[in-house]
């Protein structure tokens, strides 16, 4: 599970905070901080994966605690303005959501930082080609919405693994790569090939069964 300390100085917008974390698989909420201080103590008791900080504290700015934080960290804020945001990537934020967002959009930037994650926790060498992926990956749930019943990320993530794939693909090959059900990965590549971004074909094995395989067709 992914550790997530809360800071946020209103108790009520906190709360939403948690319960957004809650809904998204992979996290948990180990602590919250209303104060700066309250933050300091926590991150030096709790050390957490991630922390979802807000630029407005009543003893000090987020962005001057964004300089003492060594874990991942997330901005969730009302400040919109460019110097800012600016701020807050130059001081090591890994992405930025303005307030007031929903719960999708929340849940999908959660759910793209689960998958970097993912691709990190190991000590082999990644690629170049790797290294761009993951930049790409942190912020596919930055895009519009998918249509009704999909994930935005979840889109982007089938649409790059058969993007890069260099041949056909089974929904089952996509699912073990990206962690997700065969049922979830048949489901949008299936999608995909509606939509014309990819192509279908069917393959008969020894059983006789038919096996449905996908070929990336966008440009």
């Amino acid at each position: 599970m992914i550790r997530v300390l809360v800071v946020e100085d209103d108790f009520r917008v906190a709360k939403v905070h948690v319960d957004f974390t809650h809904r998204v698989s992979g996290f948990e909420v180990a602590g919250t901080a209303r104060t700066a201080a309250e933050a300091r103590g926590l991150l030096a008791e709790l050390r957490p994966d991630l922390v979802l900080l807000d630029t407005y504290l009543p003893d000090g700015s987020g962005l001057d605690l964004l300089r003492e934080i060594s874990a991942d960290t997330i901005m969730l804020t009302a400040a919109s303005d460019a110097a800012t945001v600016r701020t807050a990537y130059a001081r090591g934020a890994l992405n930025y959501l303005v307030k007031p967002f929903t719960a999708e959009q929340f849940a999908d930037r959660l759910t793209a930082y689960r998958h970097y994650r993912s691709v990190l926790a190991t000590d082999r060498t990644l690629s170049q080609d790797e290294i761009d992926r993951l930049a790409r990956m942190l912020h596919d749930g930055d895009r519009p919405a998918a249509p009704k019943g999909q994930s935005a990320v979840t889109v982007r993530l089938v649409s790059e693994a058969l993007r890069t794939a260099g041949a056909p693909r089974t929904a089952a090959e996509v699912a073990d790569e990206l962690g997700i059900s065969r049922a979830t990965a048949q489901r949008y590549l299936a999608a995909l090939a509606r939509d014309g971004a990819a192509e279908m074909r069917l393959r008969y094995g020894a059983t006789g069964r038919p096996e449905h395989r996908y070929r990336w067709l966008a440009s």
